[in-house]
């Protein structure tokens, strides 16, 4: 999160945030890779690129219309994905789980999610919401 905001502050959107962009470097910190989708915005400004994972792209990039706010999505299907080893998600098709996007189609199932804290909950469900 230090490093999204650090991006997030020169108005730098990274678009691809997903578990394969993270590394745990020598130093022991967790850091932000693979920038080749990464992109400049400005204030107001929206981008009109469907860019990123399938499984981690967020509503506003799918509809055309999205700022650097689109990566916190992003790290909201990364902490569902860390703590409960699959994707909020899923379908058999890219359009199937572009639609389950679409319309914010998720929830906590499992019984993984009996073990995880209120705060964890509140914190993925404010960052997967439009």
């Amino acid at each position: 999160m230090l490093g999204l905001n650090h991006l997030h502050q020169y108005n730098v959107a990274h678009r691809d945030l997903k578990p394969e962009n993270l590394i745990l470097g020598e130093d022991g910190k967790v850091k932000l890779i693979d920038f080749g989708m990464a992109d400049f915005f400005t204030a107001n400004e929206k981008q009109d690129s469907i860019v990123g994972t399938p499984y981690y792209i967020a509503p506003e990039v799918l509809t055309d219309n999205h700022d650097k706010r689109c990566d916190l999505w992003s790290v909201g299907v990364l902490a569902y994905v860390l703590l409960a080893g699959y994707p909020p998600f899923m379908g058999e098709s890219d359009a199937e789980i572009f639609s389950k996007i679409k319309s914010c189609d998720w929830d906590f199932c499992g019984e993984v999610w009996d073990e995880v804290s209120e705060e964890a909950h509140d914190f993925i469900e404010s960052l997967l919401s439009k």
